[in-house]
């Protein structure tokens, strides 16, 4: 058995087995997974993560594996990690690693990983972006996060990533949806892929029409068009991302971007341990059993019930 301290030398001189095993330790919560990402997070920061976000069916693989081509043609290292839905039978992720990815499996300078969210609303895993700490330190430049397609309920990338990228894709009604402000608010970046659409047209006006509508900043967000099946439009959104970075870069926002991710993260994984013990109290805990037991037969309402569950978990 590999300790933290070996796969951490491992993985710095660019062992990918001892990166894959990094990944398993702290998807799996493992102690090991948490010696390494404490003994790496201070080589972290170097790479860019760039998040891509938006409704299923719109080619986010494809348009992922297009990008990471244009991006290894500049010799840039890219890490790639999709978070796919979990299996309900095994908790992992069921697509795999992706089959739209293949063409980079033996390319040296790429690393790609997909990841189970196990029923996280937002469409990132837990451990989502401490797998992107390990790639970083391992080496990775650019780092590419392709989430579950649930549509609004993704605006969690915003807290993972330097640059969000919202694909969408013409005639599609789930794709309208996605134009609600709510989801508007994120990107940084905005594709239309499968231009070749007869309606793409329509779909950028429509795009158009719902950023004005939303808060103006100093950042125009740009709309770009692809047909990434065909590698078309690439060079352009790599232009449109590489533009973001040397905005936020410029005015400062790239570290308090930076430092909201992280505080949001730390939040987020006490929140996730929380609940666990939590769960793991009602089936141990007579009292809390007799409190959700009276919450049923209408005695006590739930927020009430809140209020004591956290009140006898702080106690205890």
């Amino acid at each position: 058995m590999s300790t933290a301290a070996d796969l951490v030398e491992r993985l710095l001189d660019g062992d990918k087995r001892a990166l894959a095993r990094a990944i398993s330790l702290i998807e799996n919560g493992d102690p090991v997974g948490g010696e390494i990402v404490a003994d790496l997070y201070p080589r972290t920061g170097s790479a860019r993560v760039i998040g891509f976000t938006g409704p299923p069916g719109v080619g986010k693989s494809t348009l992922i594996g297009a990008l990471v081509r244009a991006l290894r043609e500049h010799d840039r290292r890219v890490g790639v990690l999709s978070i796919d839905p979990s299996s309900p039978f095994t908790r992992g992720a069921l697509l795999g690693d992706r089959i739209r990815l293949s063409e980079h499996f033996l390319d040296e300078g790429v690393f790609i990983r997909s990841m189970a969210s196990r029923g996280a609303l937002g469409g990132l895993a837990e451990a989502s972006l401490q797998a992107a700490l390990v790639m970083d330190a391992a080496g990775a430049e650019d780092i590419l996060l392709e989430t579950v397609g649930v549509g609004q309920a993704e605006i969690d990338v915003v807290d993972h990533a330097d640059t969000v990228v919202l694909a969408l894709m013409p005639g599609s009604g789930d794709s309208i949806q996605a134009l609600k402000a709510g989801v508007m608010e994120i990107p940084d970046v905005i594709v239309v892929n499968k231009a070749e659409h007869p309606l793409t047209d329509t779909m950028v006006r429509e795009v158009r029409t719902a950023l004005s509508l939303g808060p103006s900043g100093d950042w125009k967000v740009p709309i770009v068009k692809t047909v990434a099946a065909k590698n078309e439009g690439i060079d352009e959104l790599l232009d449109a991302i590489d533009r973001h970075r040397a905005h936020v870069e410029e005015n400062g926002a790239l570290e308090n971007r930076r430092a909201r991710n992280l505080r949001s993260e730390v939040l987020g994984l006490a929140a996730a341990r929380m609940r666990r013990e939590l769960e793991a109290k009602v089936g141990e805990d007579p009292e809390v059993a007799e409190l959700l037991e009276q919450v049923v037969n209408r005695q006590t309402d739930p927020a009430t019930a809140a209020a004591r569950l956290l009140e006898h978990a702080t106690d205890g």
